[in-house]
């Protein structure tokens, strides 16, 4: 499928691996120009020299203002404006007793996956509104809509971003700027991987065993019995930045394997 954005300008972030970079990858195919951050980037840079098109990396922290704003005025000075923000940075923080985890904790998932979303819209939609096209598609979790007890610093960061991004989608639209969130769950990343290795040490079983008992104690929605592939994300990502996602505004695609066991988004 054409998705209609040749020669559309994007930054992802959050890009050198994962989620992040198959979208690259999909999105430089399309003829996309591509501005990729992260905030280290010796292996992005040569990761994406193998892709195809103009494609320049740069080096960012979400959580840091001038970064975000660095980052943007690089995708300017590169390629004269910027049509797309795919916004993957986040981290899946503290974990434990909800009223027994410090401020810091909470303070550290709000700043990496919530605040960093309201610095890249800042930096970037006004540029869309001024083409009168845009897309600014954020990475959430089925945490946003179910959270889990332990996880309560991303859970709430995750439902205010989801909130955050619904609230901007009433009005940017006027302007041609269509504003989305895609709800991966148990995606292969280097996230999970971490969250498999923790897990199979604690219980004394192999990486496999831990990923196939998670699946049936903690995740039984997932009818597929397997964690998803980045690039799977990926396409629903692309998809909803593409011209083809043209009628798709201020909604939540989820990408989750039927995670979520509930009929509302």
């Amino acid at each position: 499928m054409d998705l209609g954005i040749k020669g559309r300008v994007a930054i992802i972030t959050g890009a050198t691996d994962g989620m992040g970079f198959e979208t690259a990858r999909i999105l430089a195919a399309e003829g996309v120009k591509l501005v990729l951050s992260d905030k280290t980037i010796d292996q992005l840079e040569k990761d994406a020299a193998a892709l195809p098109g103009d494609v320049v990396c740069v080096k960012a922290d979400v959580t840091d203002e001038a970064d975000v704003t660095a980052l943007v005025a690089a995708a300017v000075q590169r390629f004269g404006t910027v049509d797309i923000v795919v916004h993957t940075a986040g981290v899946t923080g503290a974990k434990g007793d909800p009223l027994e985890l410090p401020d810091s904790d909470y303070e550290e998932a709000w700043q990496i996956d919530f605040m960093s979303a309201v610095r890249m819209a800042r930096a970037a939609i006004p540029l869309m509104r001024r083409s009168g096209w845009g897309r600014f598609v954020c990475i959430t979790s089925e945490n946003a809509v179910q959270p889990y007890w332990e996880e309560a610093v991303y859970n709430v960061a995750k439902a205010a971003l989801a909130a955050f991004v619904k609230n901007l989608s009433y009005k940017e639209a006027e302007h041609g700027v269509l504003c989305n969130t895609v709800a991966p769950a148990f995606i292969e990343t280097k996230m999970t991987d971490g969250m498999m290795e923790k897990r199979s040490k604690e219980m004394g079983v192999s990486f496999d065993e831990a990923v196939e008992s998670f699946l049936e104690e903690e995740r039984p929605g997932i009818a597929l019995k397997r964690r998803g592939k980045a690039e799977e994300a990926a396409a629903a990502i692309a998809f909803m930045v593409s011209e083809r996602a043209s009628f798709i505004n201020g909604s939540n695609l989820r990408v989750d394997g039927g995670s979520v066991q509930a009929v509302q988004n």
